[in-house]
This record gives C-alpha cells, sequence and structure tokens, in this order.
C-alpha cells in the first residue's frame, strides 16, 4: 500500500521498532543460554531478522555519499564501545585478580584492529555492524545500478554470492572485521528488500509456520552467522527468513500495544554492543532469567542517558 501521510509512516516506524526488540531479545536470550533448546532457537533467526530488517528499509542513494555515511555513521560508535569495553575489561578483571582479554600490549593492538572472529568474551558481537556496514554498501551498490530487486539481472550477481557465501563457511573461520558473513548477508539484504514488493495474503501463513516451526524446534541444524555456519544448505536459511517474516507480521499487528518492546528496539543498537559484557562478567553470580533482565535493562538505560548527554555524538 501506498505511504500517503504522517501516521501511515509513525505505524510503519513502530512495527520496524516493535520487530528489532524482538530480535534484540532473542539475541541476548541466545547470549544468555549458551546450549540447549532455547539457544538454538534463538540462533535459528535472530542475526539474519536484522539483515532482513535493513534490506526492507534499503533504498538506492548515491554511492559516494552512502559509503562515507556508514563508514562515519557506524564505525565511530563501533570504536567508541570498543574502547569503552577494553577500557572496562582492564579494570573489572584486575579487581577481580584477572588477566584482562588484552593484557600483551603491544602485541594485542594487531587482533584489536582485525576485531571479528579474533574479537571474543565481552566483545564477541562486534563482528555485526562492520559486517552489515560492509553488506550494506555493496547492496547499495548493486540497488544504483539495479534499483528494482526484482529485476532479472540481479540473479547475476546473487547466485555468485549465495555459492561463495557457503564456500567461505566451509572453507575458514578467520573473519576480520566479520567479513567473511558478507556474502549471506548481501542475500539476506536481498530478500528483506523483495518481501514488501510481495502482497501478503493468509495463505502464507502455513509454509512460513512450518518452516520457521522447524528451525525453533531444531528438526534441522542451527546458525551462527559470525562463524558463517549456516547449517543446512538453503533450509536453515529458509527457516529463519519464514520465522523473521513471521515476526515482521505479528510486529505489524500488536505495534499499537508493544510499546515497552519498541524501547527496546529504538535502543538495540547500544543493546547489541554492550549485553554481552554485562552476561561475561555477572554470570558467575545471577541466574539465567535475572541475567536476561539486566543485559537489556542496563544498556537500555545507558541508551536513555547517552540520547540527553553530548556523547550522543559519539556512541549513537
Amino acid at each position: 500500500m501506498e505511504n500517503r501521510g504522517h501516521p501511515q509512516a509513525q505505524f510503519r516506524l513502530d512495527w520496524v521498532d516493535v520487530a528489532r526488540g524482538i530480535g534484540i531479545i532473542a539475541v541476548v536470550a541466545g547470549h544468555v543460554w549458551t546450549s540447549g533448546p532455547l539457544r538454538n532457537a534463538m540462533y535459528s533467526f535472530h542475526m539474519p531478522l536484522f539483515f532482513l530488517l535493513s534490506g526492507m528499509l534499503s533504498r538506492s542513494h548515491p554511492v559516494g555519499d552512502f559509503t562515507r555515511r556508514q563508514w562515519v555513521g557506524q564505525m565511530r560508535p563501533y570504536a567508541a564501545f570498543l574502547i569503552l569495553l577494553i577500557v572496562a575489561d582492564q579494570i573489572i578483571e584486575r579487581l577481580k585478580g584477572n588477566f584482562p582479554i588484552f593484557h600483551q600490549w603491544p602485541e594485542d593492538v594487531a587482533p584489536i584492529l582485525l576485531g571479528g572472529s579474533w574479537l571474543r568474551g565481552p566483545f564477541t558481537i562486534f563482528w555485526f555492524v562492520p559486517c552489515l556496514m560492509v553488506a550494506r554498501i555493496a547492496f547499495n551498490l548493486a540497488l544504483s545500478r539495479w534499483p528494482d530487486p526484482l529485476d532479472r539481472r540481479w540473479a547475476t550477481v546473487l547466485l555468485p554470492i549465495l555459492v561463495l557465501a557457503y564456500a567461505l563457511g566451509q572453507g575458514t573461520a578467520i573473519s576480520p572485521l566479520g567479513l567473511l558473513s558478507v556474502p549471506m548477508a548481501f542475500v539476506l539484504l536481498w530478500i528483506g528488500a523483495i518481501w514488501p514488493r510481495i502482497p501478503w495474503h493468509n495463505g502464507m501463513i502455513l509454509p512460513l509456520a512450518a518452516l520457521a516451526w522447524a528451525g525453533l524446534a531444531g528438526l534441522m541444524p542451527t546458525l551462527n552467522m559470525k562463524a558463517a555456519d549456516y547449517g543446512w544448505p538453503l533450509l536453515s536459511i529458509a527457516a529463519a527468513v519464514a520465522t523473521s517474516f513471521l515476526i515482521f507480521r505479528l510486529s505489524a499487528l500488536v505495534a499499537r500495544f508493544a510499546g515497552p518492546v519498541a524501547a527496546l528496539g529504538r535502543a538495540s543498537l547500544v543493546i547489541m554492543y554492550c549485553h554481552v559484557a554485562v552476561i561475561h562478567y555477572l554470570s558467575p553470580y545471577l541466574g539465567k532469567a535475572a541475567l536476561l533482565g539486566l543485559a537489556l535493562l542496563l544498556p537500555f538505560l545507558a541508551f536513555r542517558l547517552l540520547r540527553v548527554t553530548p556523547l550522543r555524538r559519539v556512541f549513537l
């Protein structure tokens, strides 16, 4: 449906925030429960959801300007949060009588700069933003040539990239800045971009639900996008797509009543950067449910604080 007025645009933004909120809750839960059915269910869709949502919101932009804005707008908070957490780790681990994760200087500068698979512990999630940024830059470059994602010429790009995604995942686990996952992220951006162009009808619910259930129930191998482990070729990714699309549909239906979830969605980037640190440092002392609550609440409060201080220009 064509967007002709402000109220409709606002409703659209609300449901996007709700979807992000559901996604970030799934991300945090997947890092609190590190094994078992709940963890596998969350990993079956949580990272693809964010790539799909980004693809849905993608529009063609001038390549040079978009690339500069992405680089500055994404890597500034990336560097700020990474430095903040490195400093925090130096203090917290030494107070506990332990070595910090990075304690061999200047040798540790190299893995910090490489990021991706070189970052672990409280920094393990830092692969996501550079991966998304590079995938969006590449996707925008393709959009500038073929603005309609249903253009048949997209197949000349998508099929080789899809093959590359699986080949890289089988061939290596080395991923500087999370770039190993860029090919699959590119494909997910495209799938997200075509979804609004497909008219919804209720007959879609059954096949989508069947695929989603197979992923959530662990009937097929789950995903680990950071490691470019995409489970069964095509099927595991298809299950993630199905679950995400059903979540998008649900988000649109409940957006008016899901204010707290939407608030989490608006804070999702800060929660993404900070939640693993909360889990990492507090897991010896708290149960899983408390960890889940604090890993959402503390970064959310940090987001609200940053919004009203000059630091928002650095971290947000």
